[in-house]
């Protein structure tokens, strides 16, 4: 076996057209066609939402062959127009906020402030400036309404027009208290000296104190600043219904990120290499720590919340591993300095030098040992957790406050409650996950009581759907089983909550409606495969993005009822794409030797008379490794791996079986799933790999001799780890934009999984390839962008080196001087499959 060297002018599309007429599918596929601008397969509907008034329904299409999109407004019949450009001041837009009677709807678009009137269809500009201004919503007598501009909040009467600042915030000290400090002798000196100085701070305080007077007595008047101090950062600022509190994080204003790292641009407009800032790596910086105050008009009132009372705020779950690695540090520490000593001893014959450096040692020690006391007595003291916050929702009424805080160890997320009149914290829902917090089901919202929420739970080890009261006292799950509840709407008088689930199978996105007094639950849709749901605003239709495994997406509307007939409304997918006859994967379980749960795959299986086959009629395979980790691919939808799609079916005329797994870490099968590479990844994947390799030998007669592997970002990783882990496994891969050191990846993603590397070393150099490149002893190709600011191209390079220490042979990197993570480029994905069939046909074809 070889590693390929590409030929521009190679044979291989002579061999796929070959084999796509022999194997009997329509048109030959080749990569020019697959690889070439996605335009030619028809641009789905982006930013789907229904109009104000429930009639139509309004979505973007990008132009053919430009990055630009236009504005489409589709009725409930089917009559699409599209929105000239002078029109689009008079479109509906996504979100904003209701009325409580429906009739209106305020909302910001282009970055000013609209009102909907629904019944007559009006669309009202009631701010027009260059300031950025967003999150409009109804005030509580509904004849206000707030909206920020920039970082600050306000309000305008629309009635009079009127426009307020109910709060100013600002991240300084106080100039006033400033002035009252005292600055020492020589400002009392000035005092008792001077007649002068006196007098003039009389008459400033004697302004200062007649302008508070009158703006007290003044209503035209806008309320003086609220001074943070000069040591924070103003993090978010929300403000309640009623206007007359305000919920403000903050972060201290010392808080570094770390170092970031740099990024060269090769290829740009100057011709000089551009060095760019870019993430920094993982543990080199915390994330912010917030501190919550409550501003309450009301006197003036500033209250700080207290985290101290969010349950097992000061349970440290890393203590055991910080004990671990601060008794390694200490250990290193010790035998660095016998080392050190044994170097710098002298030689015993001149007694004075001798003498000068044992007094020199002895002093030394006890510096040493003093500063190691220090240090010792600093790591005593038990680590204090920080929290980060976000999501914050008031209740209608204003009089509550609640918002999500995420310990920053990523081990514990609470519900957090603020009651506006006492300024106390209480916790509706607090969750622990010893590995970590899934992140992807952070949904929550009040009920109309104003005294309890909904919210989303991974508690039992699948995302549920819970009804907690605001003061903790009750929990109420809605739904339970081993399925997921993915997004939830509430109706407008809180009586139903929509849910969309997988109730009926993990690849399944279905429409269920929950009673909330009971708890009956009845599925309402009818399309099978990937979906996203919006309810209508008069809640009598739902409108449905829907895709196929062989189909694109595009819009559908259904009666809000079960048993709904779902209408298309779209139309986008190409004649040139319908017309071909792609292989339609099916969607298989495979048995695991390592969970109780089996393995989701995506299979495509060539016909019996395509090419490929040796004297047993055993078949090549490629395992097809989907990237992010927590990513679901074997679904009954369209992939967003689309380009992989299509190659898996070149891959099919050619002769070849490919399997694309749903391995442990991926979406969409429950808590254990996700967390079984806590601390080790690579291994349980690798595991279902080879799992995957068995059912591939067993039930579609594959060669286990003519087997490959590739994948991109995680499937990368994984390439590398099965190629350097399980050297047996396959006979070749591709890591496309791999990571190969984990401690050189960002810190949201990767402390989730291995800690940071000073407290868990251990679990990166277990997870990470570059430790294992010993292994390699199948070729590998490599292709990586170099303008990656995901994955630095800086993880290729440094395995680069490692593999020529190693001697490594059959492994080549192919460069893409202009390309991101995600490539951007036919050219550049066109030359990387090239290289990726290549690779396979060289060393999978007998």
């Amino acid at each position: 076996m070889r590693i390929p060297r590409l030929t521009h002018g190679c044979s291989v599309v002579a061999v796929m057209c070959f084999a796509a007429v022999a194997a009997g599918q329509g048109a030959p596929l080749t990569l020019e066609l697959i690889m070439q601008d996605p335009d030619w397969i028809g641009n789905s509907p982006q930013g789907v939402y229904w109009s104000d008034d429930g009639e139509a329904v309004y979505y973007e299409l990008k132009r053919v062959g430009s990055p630009l999109r236009d504005l489409y407004r589709v009725t409930l019949d089917g009559e699409t127009v599209l929105i000239a450009d002078e029109d689009l001041g008079d479109a509906h837009e996504r979100g904003g906020d209701w009325s409580q009677d429906r009739s209106r709807k305020v909302f910001s678009r282009n970055g000013d402030v609209f009102l909907s009137m629904v019944e007559s269809g009006d669309v009202i500009q009631l701010t027009r400036t260059n300031s950025a201004e967003s999150s409009p919503f109804f005030m509580d007598d509904e004849t206000f309404i707030a909206f920020r501009r920039g970082g600050d909040w306000f309000v305008r009467d629309l009635a009079t027009g009127l426009e307020y600042q109910p709060f100013e915030v600002r991240a300084t000290k106080d100039p006033d208290e400033d002035d009252k400090k005292d600055h020492g002798y020589v400002d009392a000196q000035q005092e008792r000296l001077f007649d002068i100085i006196k007098k003039r701070e009389r008459e400033d305080e004697e302004r200062k104190s007649r302008q508070e007077e009158l703006r007290l007595a003044d209503a035209t008047r806008a309320d003086k600043p609220w001074y943070l101090g000069d040591k924070v950062v103003i993090a978010g600022t929300d403000l309640s219904p009623r206007g007359d509190a305000m919920l403000v994080r903050t972060t201290p204003k010392s808080h570094k990120d770390g170092k970031r790292d740099l990024m060269p641009v090769w290829v740009n407009e100057e011709g000089y290499v551009e060095n760019r800032e870019v993430r920094t790596l993982v543990g080199t910086g915390e994330p912010e720590p917030h501190s919550v105050l409550l501003l309450k008009a009301d006197g003036r009132e500033t209250i700080a919340i207290d985290f101290t009372k969010l349950p097992m705020i000061d349970d440290d779950p890393l203590a055991e591993l910080r004990a671990i690695a601060d008794a390694k540090k200490k250990e290193a520490a010790e035998k660095a300095k016998l080392e050190k000593e044994a170097d710098t001893e002298v030689s015993s014959d001149d007694e004075s030098s001798d003498a000068e450096v044992e007094t020199s040692s002895d002093s030394s020690n006890g510096d040493d040992e003093s500063a190691d006391e220090k240090k010792d007595e600093k790591k005593s003291k038990p680590h204090k957790r920080t929290v980060s916050t976000f999501g914050v929702q008031w209740n209608d009424a204003g009089t509550k406050v609640a918002f999500w805080a995420r310990a920053n160890d990523n081990k514990d997320r609470w519900l957090c409650v603020v009651d506006v009149e006492s300024g106390e914290l209480t916790v509706a829902e607090h969750l622990r996950d010893e590995a970590w917090i899934n992140w992807a089901f952070n949904q929550f919202g009040w009920m109309p009581d104003n005294e309890s929420l909904w919210l989303l739970s991974e508690r039992t080890g699948y995302s549920h759907l819970y009804l907690a009261s605001a003061d903790g006292e009750s929990l109420r799950a809605l739904t339970e089983g081993d399925w997921e509840v993915r997004d939830v709407t509430r109706s407008h008088d809180g009586s139903r909550l929509w849910i969309s689930a997988s109730r009926e199978h993990p690849g399944r996105d279905d429409l269920y409606e929950i009673d909330v007094a009971s708890g009956d639950m009845a599925r309402l849709s009818s399309l099978v495969g990937r979906n996203r749901f919006e309810i209508s605003p008069d809640e009598e239709h739902v409108l449905v993005t829907h895709s196929s495994p062989l189909s694109p997406p595009d819009v559908y509307v259904q009666p809000l009822i079960p048993g709904g007939r779902a209408t298309r409304l779209t139309s986008t997918v190409s004649e040139e794409f319908l017309a071909i006859e792609w292989a339609e994967p099916e969607l298989v379980e495979v048995a695991s030797s390592n969970s109780e749960q089996p393995i989701f795959a995506r299979v495509y299986t060539p016909d019996e008379d395509a090419p490929g086959a040796d004297a047993d009629g055993r078949r090549p395979a490629v395992m097809f490794v989907h990237g992010a980790g927590y990513l679901q691919n074997a679904h009954f939808g369209w992939s967003t791996y689309f380009r992989e799609f299509m190659f898996h079916s070149l891959l099919t005329q050619l002769g070849y079986v490919v399997i694309d797994m749903d391995y442990r870490a991926s979406a969409g099968y429950g808590r254990d799933w996700r967390t079984a590479i806590y601390r080790r990844m690579g291994e349980p994947e690798l595991e279902d790999f080879i799992d995957g390799v068995d059912w591939l030998i067993a039930n579609k007669n594959v060669d286990p001799d003519r087997i490959g592997v590739y994948g991109g970002s995680y499937g990368g990783f994984m390439t590398f780890m099965a190629l350097f882990r399980e050297p047996d496994l396959f006979a070749c891969g591709a890591a496309l934009r791999p990571v190969t050191d984990w401690a050189h990846y960002n810190h949201g993603y990767t402390s989730n999984i291995l800690n940071t590397p000073d407290i868990d070393p251990e679990a990166y150099e277990r997870s990470s390839p570059i430790e294992f490149a010993g292994g390699l002893s199948s070729p590998v190709l490599i292709c990586h962008g170099m303008v990656d600011d995901n994955v630095f191209f800086k993880d290729t390079v440094r395995l680069a080196q490692r593999l020529i220490e190693l001697q490594k042979e059959d492994w080549e990197v192919a460069i893409y001087p202009v390309e991101p993570h995600g490539f951007r480029e036919p050219s550049s994905w066109l030359d990387e499959y090239r290289r990726i069939l290549k690779l396979f046909e060289e060393n999978l074809k007998d």
